[in-house]
């Protein structure tokens, strides 16, 4: 599935969960306070580049949600699937669904994208939902039951392949 397809399955996901929304909304600004005027705060909330968190994080207690930084390797990394604990004003308590562990904490952090002609910082929870992912994502997992979203077509043929491989049996796909 396409990032901006995902984003609105991952959104959706969110929303069917019992429980009540806590919205963590990120602090945006330009790093050149001479482009403040060119790039006003509202520009630079809707931007949505690779690797970066969104500006509106709405999670609820037991959203599913993955690391895009890494913050304590080798616990913490790029990736780390997690599940929502509970949400404090400026901390979002984890557990790690992969090995033993216990709970973790997320803070915010800041985080400047490198692919836009404008260079803005972003202070936000480094983390995305994980209710669905990318056919890429799901390489090299073993997984229960998929779904796949063939929204627009498969750019190459051994992607599909990867998507359905992912269960052991196709009466789980």
């Amino acid at each position: 599935m396409h990032s901006s397809g995902l984003a609105k399955h991952q959104v959706y996901a969110a929303l069917m969960l019992a429980g009540v929304n806590v919205s963590y909304k990120s602090v945006d600004m330009v790093a050149d306070i001479d482009q403040a005027v060119q790039y006003p705060t509202e520009f630079l909330k809707s931007l949505e580049p690779p690797g970066m968190p969104l500006h509106s994080l709405v999670p609820k207690v037991g959203s599913l949600i993955m690391l895009i930084r890494n913050l304590d390797e080798p616990r913490l990394c790029n990736g780390t699937r997690l599940s929502v604990k509970s949400l404090i004003p400026h901390v979002i308590e984890v557990i790690i669904l992969t090995g033993y562990t216990k709970g973790d904490l997320i803070l915010r952090i800041p985080m400047v994208p490198n692919d836009l002609p404008v260079e803005f910082k972003r202070l936000q929870f480094p983390v995305r939902f994980a209710f669905a992912m990318s056919i890429n994502k799901a390489q090299g997992q073993s997984l229960k039951v998929i779904g796949i979203h063939l929204g627009t077509p498969c750019f190459s043929h051994s992607l599909l392949c990867v998507a359905s491989s992912r269960v052991g049996t196709g009466k789980n796909l």
